[in-house]
């Protein structure tokens, strides 16, 4: 879990050490998101090509393998001269992160014993978005209180990774081998039927959830500046944890709720999160946002937590880890790509009025996943599908 952990702590850190780099090296705004989306953009490319990869060869080998390019992602950014570099890093780290979030996910819950597999479905849920605030927040003390921030993430991260790659060679092999393996390497989703309805019912959910996730770690920064005048760095990563933090407690503090319940309740919380937001930034309400973020961060935790329980036992071992690595496309998809989109846009009609339609589209995402999730529920066959998750 530890491991699992410190793969998206890497990504969060680079949100508030973006801001410090393109003050040192005077590069443009584009330039920022670039170095903020390639890597949702090549972990996209890595769960499309190898997101199923571990249900042949097993999920050992294809975690060690990530966290050895995690490491090599360190030792980028210790060394990293210009954004350049660092656009190359975060390419690593999302090939890393693309390769290890499904498989850790899918081997933890079948490492978990009966009758803790629903925490740990909702933890690893919790550690993705628990791992981006906690970097986000520290790279924001490292950035404001010592003088090498840098060098203080990454040599953490560098330590826990080798903890990380020891405990995964000492843990049990939880999936057997089977053919198909470079079969499995072309571009494709894998949705076991028994999924289908329920994952596609809940694709608008977690784009929504994980779309205002890239609000806050890619866009925060920026508009923390423009907008409120926030120059402090601790205060800034403060800020950008408070979203993904509160998805990541708010998953675990709705581990008693029904699936479906929690996945409704998370619609909502995203909805009002998102509209709060937008009001905060369009009349420069700071309360408004702080409130936006945890508001929509709980639904966002509530939301995943609740698509893992109710998508997990709808595979078996042999094709659980492509099944997650299709929700992951999703959820990454939305988290980068309408990143890069606000960069670009936002040189053209300015910050304020792009993260105003951004939060618009979360919010329309979001009823949409009200809806369906209404629909859905109404339709399903047996109350019994749900039991036991």
């Amino acid at each position: 879990m530890t491991a699992s952990i410190a793969v998206a702590f890497g990504a969060g850190a680079g949100s508030p050490l973006f801001v410090l780099y393109q003050v040192q090296w005077g590069f443009p705004d584009w330039q920022l998101t670039t170095a903020f989306t390639v890597y949702a953009v090549t972990l996209l490319a890595t769960l499309l090509v190898a997101g199923s990869l571990s249900d042949h060869i097993g999920r050992r080998p294809v975690l060690v393998t990530a966290l050895t390019l995690l490491l090599l992602t360190s030792a980028l950014f210790l060394t990293a001269d210009s954004i350049g570099w660092i656009i190359a890093a975060r390419a690593i780290q999302g090939m890393a992160t693309g390769a290890a979030t499904s498989t850790f996910t899918a081997a933890i819950i079948e490492l978990a014993s009966p009758r803790h597999r629903r925490t740990m479905t909702v933890l690893t849920s919790a550690a993705p978005v628990g791992g981006l605030a906690l970097g986000a927040f520290f790279a924001g003390l490292a950035v404001q209180f010592t003088h090498h921030p840098t060098t203080v993430v990454f040599t953490t991260l560098t330590a826990v990774l080798l903890y990380g790659i020891a405990s995964v060679l000492t843990a049990p092999e939880t999936a057997g081998r089977h053919p198909g393996a470079l079969a499995s390497l072309r571009p494709h989703l894998t949705i076991p039927p028994a999924a289908r309805t329920w994952f596609w019912a809940l694709t608008p959910l977690t784009a929504a959830g994980w779309m205002y996730s890239g609000l806050f770690l890619g866009l925060a920064p920026s508009f923390d500046n423009q907008v409120f005048h926030i120059h402090n760095s601790a205060a800034n990563g403060a800020i950008v944890a408070l979203q993904p933090i509160s998805a990541a407690l708010a998953g675990m503090a709705f581990a008693r709720a029904t699936p479906p319940r929690a996945a409704r309740a998370g619609a909502l919380l995203i909805l009002t999160g998102a509209l709060l937001t937008v009001t905060g930034v369009a009349t420069a309400n700071l309360s408004l946002v702080i409130t936006g973020a945890l508001t929509g961060g709980t639904g966002q935790g509530a939301a995943f937590g609740s698509t893992l329980r109710i998508l997990g036992p709808l595979a078996d071992n042999a094709r659980r880890g492509g099944l997650f690595a299709a929700v992951y496309l999703i959820a990454y998809t939305a988290y980068g790509a309408p990143v890069l989109l606000a960069g670009i846009a936002g040189d053209h009609t300015g910050l304020a009025p792009t993260v105003i339609a951004y939060g618009a589209t979360v919010a329309l995402l979001a009823a949409t996943a009200t809806l369906s999730l209404t629909l859905r529920t109404r339709r399903a066959d047996s109350p019994r599908t749900m039991q036991g998750t």
